[in-house]
């Protein structure tokens, strides 16, 4: 990881542009036409952000080299594979405030803005660490283990929406209507300005999706040390992620061993961060762990980890996967098994 791309301003521009575009086809359709997102709508959109996703993978070999190129498509697999752990979360905050099926498409839009505009400031920051201090190497990649075993340890839990720090602060100083008014996100009660439920759902997916980035962000900086593919890494499987939790809501509770994989591929990417750490700062011939070595690992990690878990369900019909905790959750608090 040590050469870096020449990405100029220009091209900064117009992927930002780019994103910008396709997020504001999104919003209009939300706003235009809100309606249930059906299979094949859900299918043709996966595909097409997939599509994008590789498209620009291409663009970035043809222009930079293999090698830029393979570390964009592993930072994009994490994030992607990471992705699907949010939207676990996604379907307990969707049922939980019993989100109407019309709105989720508006509400989880404007949760994807959120979340680019959250992990550009981290990157930003993570970038700016990595350049002047090598030890965030091990840094991170501790704070990555640190992660892997607390959603091992905890991952046939479900995270307590109700308890999240940011809903409970704004129920306290917003007032906040019983209905969801239309889909909007504020109106007027009793001739003063409110908030709706949707507000709500909108501040627990953001702010969920700020504690997913905290292990993202790091994750693809294992494999990639540039801010411009961890960007995209990012934001290419974030654009996809409205899509595909239409797509496979019904079907996330048959990954019963999602965690797990999830967990160690952290741990695998960790790993790979304190070698590097060690490899810089004590001694070179500390072996490092490659990009093609990376995306393979975890390649092999998802692969078993989904014909593992649709076995097991095959098997037990009643078993039923999690999204996983970073922390126990009281038994008398723990969310119900989605149905």
């Amino acid at each position: 990881m040590e050469e870096t791309v020449d990405v100029g301003a220009v091209a900064w521009l117009v992927t930002i542009g780019l994103i910008l575009g396709l997020l504001a086809v999104d919003l209009a359709l939300a706003a235009v036409r809100p309606h249930v997102i059906g299979f094949k709508e859900a299918v043709a959109w996966s595909l097409f952000y997939i599509a994008v996703a590789i498209g620009f993978g291409l663009v970035l070999i043809a222009q930079h080299g293999g090698e830029f190129g393979t570390q964009y498509f592993a930072g994009y697999i994490v994030e992607k594979s990471l992705s699907v752990d949010n939207l676990f979360v996604f379907v307990i905050i969707m049922s939980t405030f019993a989100v109407p099926a019309q709105y989720q498409h508006k509400v989880l839009t404007f949760g994807i803005i959120l979340a680019l505009i959250m992990r550009a400031a981290f990157i930003l920051l993570g970038a700016a660490l990595l350049n002047l201090f090598t030890f965030m190497f091990l840094v991170f990649g501790l704070l990555l283990i640190f992660t892997a075993v607390q959603l091992f340890r905890h991952r046939d839990e479900d995270p307590d929406v109700q308890e999240n720090v940011l809903v409970r602060a704004t129920r306290r100083v917003l007032p906040v209507t019983d209905g969801y008014s239309g889909g909007r996100l504020f109106t007027r009660l009793d001739g003063r300005r409110a908030v709706t439920p949707l507000f709500i759902v909108l501040v627990a997916i953001g702010s969920t999706d700020l504690l997913f980035a905290l292990d993202s962000i790091p994750a693809v900086f294992g494999v990639t040390e540039e801010p411009y593919l961890v960007f995209t890494a990012n934001a290419f499987a974030l654009l996809g992620l409205r899509a595909l939790y239409f797509l496979v809501s019904g079907l996330l509770d048959r990954l019963v061993y999602l965690s797990t994989g999830l967990a160690i591929i952290l741990a695998f990417i960790g790993v790979k961060l304190v070698l590097h750490w060690a490899h810089k700062d004590i001694d070179d011939s500390v072996p490092e762990v490659s990009t093609a070595l990376s995306l393979g690992v975890i390649g092999v990690v998802l692969t078993v980890t989904t014909v593992a878990s649709l076995v097991k369900v095959r098997r037990d019909p009643t078993a039923r996967a999690h999204a996983g905790s970073l922390r126990a959750t009281p038994v008398n608090e723990r969310n119900e098994p989605r149905q």
